[in-house]
């Protein structure tokens, strides 16, 4: 049994397959091939309470690994030795998925610290995560990834739309739309992403029968334009601008009580919308990994001249996800946050960091008026299953389910694990306004 005290000692079996790794893994080879690595850069991984380190020497085209000390390390990252082990599990719960996850933000966890320089450790988090994969691939084998076959047929439609929004004025927005259903629903992308992360729900054969599906990219993101009223990397996102946009889109498109449906910031808003609903005229909302407030410590190397932010944003929410989900999905979110301009990731975040607070006003939601349906991947330690059940608790009528083997992201990593959810929450979200709407017209009668 390994001794998780002294890091090198416990994965000494594994030095051989992880030196062949870190040697042929083309991911790593593509991140550190470039003649701007002009010297050596070295950081470590070791046990609290131990020197005892791994070191691994990054240069142009490779990293190399020995054992040694943290002081020859320009940062090291330590944790207790039972978060390694959890960690070197074949499949981690979370949040020890990643080290991020393990490092936290709103679950703080003794032992967790990031020793030396906190910028280079963000200047080469893509690095060290992927050094980090190879190191648990080299002690577990390969993480064991659902599947998911791609789809033969395309059944998307995208078109542009101009709309007139507070804060950021007219804009000329791109949205796609699919399915032949009923139901309206509504899906709004996550913090410095876009609507492709829809792309598998609403290529979905069971949603396409069931809804018309509408998704657009916010200002700024994606194929929208940026808004005219702000200069290049002064984005910034609030409740009024997002309520505003979304009443402009259901009232352009002229759509009829439509379910709203979004994660993280997304998820928040979902909850505005729930309580400002007279000027949205939403059917319901499904708040996915959404909860009243987040009290959360903020960092800045998504919005700093020192840190490239195409390989730090999507990084720090890369560990986000549950480890099972399909590669290619993962790798989609990769490329979506790697994707979007200066700045709009962190004004996002404006929103989602404090600038929603829903703590004195979820209470006052109608559910019958406009039922919600909470859904939270148990992955996910940006926003908790425990926080959105403790949201969902203070929302008379309101529902709530953790959704297993799903994280931040659940739309996207795997939209066949995700759907079932999805469909029985639209089943709740009608049921209700169907008693709702018989109860109206009993009292009528």
């Amino acid at each position: 049994m390994a001794n998780w005290s002294d890091l090198p000692k416990a994965l000494q079996g594994d030095v051989d397959t992880l030196s062949q790794l870190l040697e042929s893994d083309t991911q790593l080879k593509a991140f550190t091939s470039s003649s701007a690595i002009t010297r050596t850069t070295t950081f470590g991984i070791r046990s609290s309470g131990s020197d005892n380190t791994i070191l691994f020497a990054i240069s142009n085209g490779s990293v190399k690994a020995k054992s040694g000390s943290a002081k020859d390390a320009l940062f090291t990252l330590s944790a207790q030795p039972e978060q390694w082990e959890q960690f070197f599990k074949l499949i981690p719960v979370a949040p020890y998925q990643s080290y991020w996850g393990m490092f936290g933000m709103n679950i703080k966890q003794k032992g967790i610290e990031v020793e030396g320089d906190d910028t280079a450790f963000s200047q080469w988090s893509h690095v060290w995560r992927r050094v980090l994969e190879l190191a648990h691939d080299a002690h577990c084998g390969p993480m064991k990834e659902d599947e998911e076959p791609e789809p033969k047929f395309d059944h998307l439609t995208g078109r542009y739309v101009y709309l007139d929004t507070p804060v950021w004025g007219r804009c000329k927005t791109f949205y796609e739309t699919s399915g032949e259903g009923k139901q309206q629903i509504v899906f709004l992308h996550t913090a410095g992403s876009d609507g492709r992360q829809y792309h598998g729900v609403m290529n979905d054969e069971r949603m396409r029968k069931r809804c018309t599906m509408y998704c657009f990219d916010l200002p700024g993101h994606g194929r929208s334009f940026p808004s005219k009223n702000l200069p290049p990397g002064a984005y910034t996102n609030t409740e009024d601008s997002y309520i505003g946009i979304i009443g402009a889109f259901v009232k352009t498109l002229g759509l009829r009580k439509p379910i709203i449906c979004g994660a993280s910031m997304a998820g928040q808003v979902c909850l505005a919308v729930a309580i400002r609903n007279k000027e949205i005229g939403a059917g319901g909302t499904i708040p996915l990994q959404g909860s009243e407030y987040l009290n959360m410590e903020r960092q800045w190397h998504d919005r700093s001249p020192y840190v490239n932010q195409s390989l730090f944003n999507p990084e720090w929410v890369y560990g986000m996800m549950s480890p099972t989900a399909p590669h290619a999905n993962k790798q989609l979110i990769w490329h979506l946050y790697s994707s979007q301009a200066f700045g709009i990731f962190h004004g996002d975040l404006d929103f989602y960091f404090g600038g929603w607070d829903g703590r004195s006003r979820v209470a006052s939601i109608n559910t019958n008026q406009c039922p919600v349906y909470m859904l939270t991947g148990e992955y996910d330690w940006s926003n908790t299953p425990e926080m959105s059940q403790k949201t969902a608790d203070k929302i008379p009528g309101a529902k709530h389910k953790a959704m297993e083997g799903l994280g931040h992201f659940p739309a996207t990593e795997n939209p066949k694990k995700f759907v079932p959810y999805l469909l029985e929450a639209i089943e709740h979200i009608q049921k209700v306004r169907s008693e709702s709407l018989s109860t109206m017209r009993l009292g009528n009668d």
